[in-house]
C-alpha cells in the first residue's frame, strides 16, 4: 500500500496564478419587544415569517417587525458584505416605516445579487414561545422563499422561560446565509 492518497481523493489544485470564488456565509439576529394592548384590548397584529398570524398579540417596530424576514435580510446583506439591516433599512429612512419583512428580504436580496453574488440558501431559527410554527411553517418557508428568491428553511425554539423571549416578551430569530461570487 502507497503512502500517496488516491488520486480520486486529492483535492484539485487552482491554476498557477488562478483564485477559485469561494462561497461565503453571514448571521444575521433580530429582536422585536412584543407590542402593548391597546386601550380597547387590541394589539398590533403580528407578522411573522413573512405572514400574518391572526389573533397573535404583534411586535413594536418601524417596519412590521417580522423578525424571521429581517434576520434572514441581516444575514444576506453580511454574507455578500453590503451593509446590514441598520445600515440600509434604517429608521431615519421613512421609505421603511410600516414595511413588510417580506419587502425587505426582496430588497437585501436584490442587493446581494447586484453585488455579484448568487444566493445559495438561508437558514432562520425563530425564538419564542408563541406562534407555534409548525403547523405553518410550509407556508412561511414558501413566503421567504418567494421574496428571497432562493431556498429559505425555518425552524423555531423556545427558551424554556429565560430571558426575554421565554418570559414571552418578545420575540427573536437568528439566521445564516449562504452566498457564492458569480463566476463573470
Amino acid at each position: 500500500m502507497s503512502d500517496q492518497p488516491e488520486e480520486s481523493l486529492v483535492a484539485p489544485r487552482p491554476r498557477s496564478g488562478a483564485r477559485r470564488a469561494l462561497p461565503r456565509t453571514g448571521i444575521g439576529i433580530d429582536v422585536h419587544a412584543l407590542a402593548p394592548a391597546d386601550a380597547d384590548g387590541g394589539a398590533r397584529e403580528l407578522y411573522l415569517a413573512g405572514l400574518h398570524w391572526p389573533g397573535e398579540r404583534g411586535l413594536v417596530g418601524h417596519s412590521d417587525a417580522d423578525v424571521a424576514a429581517h434576520a434572514a435580510a441581516d444575514a444576506l446583506l453580511s454574507a455578500a458584505g453590503v451593509g446590514d439591516l441598520g445600515s440600509v433599512f434604517g429608521t431615519a429612512d421613512p421609505r421603511w416605516a410600516g414595511a413588510a419583512g417580506g419587502t425587505l428580504l426582496a430588497e437585501a436580496a436584490r442587493l446581494v445579487r447586484a453585488a455579484g453574488f448568487e444566493i445559495g440558501n438561508v437558514a432562520v431559527q425563530i425564538v419564542g414561545n408563541r406562534p407555534r410554527i409548525g403547523p405553518r411553517r410550509a407556508e412561511a418557508e414558501a413566503a421567504l422563499t418567494a421574496s428571497a428568491g432562493a431556498p429559505v428553511t425555518i425552524s423555531a425554539t423556545t427558551t424554556d422561560g429565560l430571558g426575554f423571549t421565554g418570559r414571552g416578551e418578545g420575540l427573536g430569530a437568528i439566521a445564516t446565509a449562504l452566498v457564492a461570487p458569480v463566476e463573470p
